[in-house]
């Protein structure tokens, strides 16, 4: 597995996998072009790292990692992972945890003081991966839809 920067035409694949479950399925629209319109922001922004995994060419995987800087904690940065898909058919290969500890490693090397992330209340198994790998479910997190 070779993790990269996602380009533009990495879009299709990444929007396939983010539809290519219950809940995304209910939200995603593969096709629509506000999805280009949304990577040339992410893309433009230094604080925002879009990568995919590949594996013999195929985009096989994905996430995004965006650093927040803030005043509490001494002026830390956080770093935030989101958007985690790995494509169903590599689905227990190993490709989720490669993909979490580079986000990890990344946001060390780029001087974060802690990685946090969101998981919808209803993926349990997705709950007991991030645990497997250290995460420990320590605050309540709360949206309100705009």
């Amino acid at each position: 597995m070779h993790i990269r920067p996602a380009v533009a035409a990495d879009v299709p694949a990444i929007v396939a996998m983010l539809a290519d479950d219950p809940l995304g399925a209910t939200r995603e629209a593969p096709g629509d072009p506000r999805y280009g319109e949304a990577f040339a922001e992410i893309d433009r922004d230094p604080r925002q790292l879009l990568v995919v995994a590949e594996d013999g060419g195929e985009v096989v995987g994905t996430l995004q990692l965006t650093f927040t800087p803030g005043l509490s904690r001494l002026g830390a940065t956080r770093a935030t992972i989101e958007g985690v898909r790995v494509r169903t058919d590599r689905r227990g290969d190993g490709l989720g945890q490669g993909l979490i500890e580079w986000a990890v490693e990344t946001a060390r090397e780029r001087g974060a003081v802690m990685v946090q992330l969101t998981t919808d209340a209803s993926r349990k198994q997705a709950h007991r991966f991030y645990q497997r790998l250290g995460f420990v479910a320590s605050h309540v997190g709360m949206k309100l839809p705009l």
